[in-house]
């Protein structure tokens, strides 16, 4: 379980482009894994391995999982992931601090940490070889802050640039979110996604 020591705000954070630079060989295999910062830390930018059809899956928030060491949604997710056709995974995040229970979640927005979250973002958009196919698997999480929808906009106005297309798993929730990967079946199929009229009908409203 990861409880955060401190708001970012507080603490030193990398460059997304610094970031990615660094690499630990001998504490994983750097030729599968795509690891970002590839240290623990009180954030993660990126965490999946490499392929050339990698589904990109997008959460609110990272917790504990490492390469080698996912945790149950994670796991999930890349089974989801390879069972759908991908030959590879991207947990990426909405937000990119570290925190299991999102309820601790910081309460101050970092502008800083989210303009290189989305500086990764557009990373792994580039990764496909094709158009980048992305999951919204964020579920009812997207209320616990404020600023997360914001994250969420922001992310749909980049995905526009790369053409992306945008998928779902599991049934919409009521308030109209897509449904959190962690309880899914492992054969789950993914639907298409309407990501602009999610944002206009249910994070504008």
């Amino acid at each position: 379980m990861h409880i955060p020591s401190s708001d970012t705000l507080c603490i030193p954070v990398l460059k997304f482009e610094d970031a990615i630079k660094i690499k630990h060989p001998d504490e994983y295999d750097t030729s599968r894994w795509l690891y970002v910062p590839d240290f623990y830390s009180e954030y993660r930018y990126i965490l999946g391995t490499k392929g050339e059809n990698p589904l990109i899956c997008i959460g609110i928030n990272p917790s504990t999982a490492a390469p080698d060491d996912l945790d149950n949604t994670l796991k999930s997710v890349e089974r989801i992931a390879l069972n759908n056709g991908f030959d590879s995974f991207i947990m990426f995040n909405v937000y990119a601090q570290r925190a299991t229970n999102p309820d601790d979640m910081e309460e101050n927005f970092n502008e800083f940490l989210h303009s290189e979250n989305m500086k990764a973002f557009e990373y792994v958009l580039k990764l496909s070889k094709g158009r980048a196919s992305v999951w919204a698997a964020w579920g009812n999480i997207i209320e616990k802050r404020d600023y997360l929808s914001e994250c969420v906009l922001t992310m749909a106005e980049i995905s526009k640039r790369y053409n992306a297309l945008w998928y779902t798993a599991g049934k919409i929730s009521v308030k109209g979110h897509p449904h959190h990967p962690l309880y899914l079946k492992k054969d789950s199929k993914l639907d298409n996604f309407d990501i602009d009229t999610y944002c206009t009908k249910i994070l504008k409203r």
